[in-house]
C-alpha cells in the first residue's frame, strides 16, 4: 500500500524525523490499507492515495514530536480524532504515551478500536462531544496534552480541547499557515492559557503551523460551552 520502505525513510528523514524504521514502517501499512479499505463504507478521509497519505498523515502528523516536547509517560487526549491523526502515528513513534481517542461518530470510534488491536496499540477510546466530556470529572484537566488536527479556528478548538488539560500541561493544534493567532488570544487567556509558541515550517512544499498553548490556570467551569454557543459566540 505505501510507497517502499527506502522512499518512506527518506521522507521522514528529510523531515526531521528520527526513528523510523522497519517495525513502524509495517504499522503504517496495515494503518493505511485498513484506512482505505474501511474508508469505502464509512467516511474517514479524501485522502487515499498511498504517498498522500504517507505525507499528508504520516509524516505531519508524525512531525509534531520535531516541535513539541513530550517528556515520557504523558497522557495525551486528540480531541475529535477522527481516522487517528496526529495522534496514533505519534504513538507509534511514542509507544510510552497513554493515549486517550475522543470523536463524537461512534463509527469512527469503532474504526479506531478495531485499527489500534491490528497495531497492537493501546488507547482508550470515548464516543461523545468534547464539551460533553470534558465536564466528566474523570476527564477535566487530567491530561498532560491535549491536541487537535482541524478545521475550525483556534479559538473554537481552544475550547473544546484546553479543559482536558492540567494546570502546567499543553493543548497543541496542527493548523494551516493563515492561522490567525492574534484573533485567538482572548479565548485562550479566559479557558486559561497562555500561547507559548508558533512554528511554521513545510512539508513536501505545503506550509504548516503548529500551536502551542500552555495551561497556567484552571479553566472556569462554565467552559466549555455547548456546541451552538460556541459557534454562535467564539471568545
Amino acid at each position: 500500500m505505501l510507497p517502499d520502505f527506502e522512499l518512506c525513510c527518506s521522507e521522514f528523514e528529510k523531515n526531521g524525523i528520527g526513528n523510523f524504521n522497519r517495525e513502524i514502517y509495517d504499522k503504517m501499512n496495515i494503518y493505511a490499507e485498513f484506512l482505505v479499505g474501511y474508508n469505502r463504507n464509512v467516511n474517514l478521509t479524501a485522502i487515499t492515495e498511498p504517498h498522500d497519505i504517507l505525507i499528508k498523515h504520516f509524516v505531519d502528523s508524525a512531525a509534531v514530536l520535531n516541535f513539541v516536547d513530550i517528556p515520557e509517560n504523558s497522557s495525551l487526549i486528540d480531541v475529535g480524532t477522527g481516522a487517528g491523526f496526529p495522534s496514533v502515528p505519534i504513538k507509534l513513534f511514542r509507544n510510552d504515551i497513554k493515549l486517550t481517542l475522543l470523536d463524537s461518530l461512534d463509527k469512527r470510534i469503532t474504526f479506531l478500536k478495531l485499527l489500534c488491536e491490528k497495531l497492537g496499540i493501546e488507547a482508550e477510546f470515548i464516543h461523545g462531544r468534547a464539551e460533553d466530556i470534558a465536564d466528566l470529572p474523570e476527564y477535566r484537566e487530567k491530561f498532560d496534552f491535549s491536541c487537535a488536527r482541524a478545521v475550525a479556528n483556534l479559538a473554537v478548538l481552544s475550547e473544546y480541547c484546553l479543559p482536558f488539560v492540567k494546570v502546567g500541561g499543553k493543548f497543541f493544534s496542527l493548523k494551516g499557515p493563515n492561522e490567525q493567532i492574534e484573533s485567538a488570544e482572548n479565548a485562550i487567556n479566559v479557558l486559561g492559557g497562555c500561547c507559548d509558541q508558533v512554528n511554521d515550517y513545510s512539508i513536501d512544499g505545503d506550509q504548516r503551523r503548529i500551536v502551542q498553548v500552555n495551561k497556567i490556570s484552571q479553566t472556569p467551569s462554565k467552559y466549555p460551552r455547548n456546541s451552538a454557543q460556541i459557534k454562535k459566540k467564539p471568545l
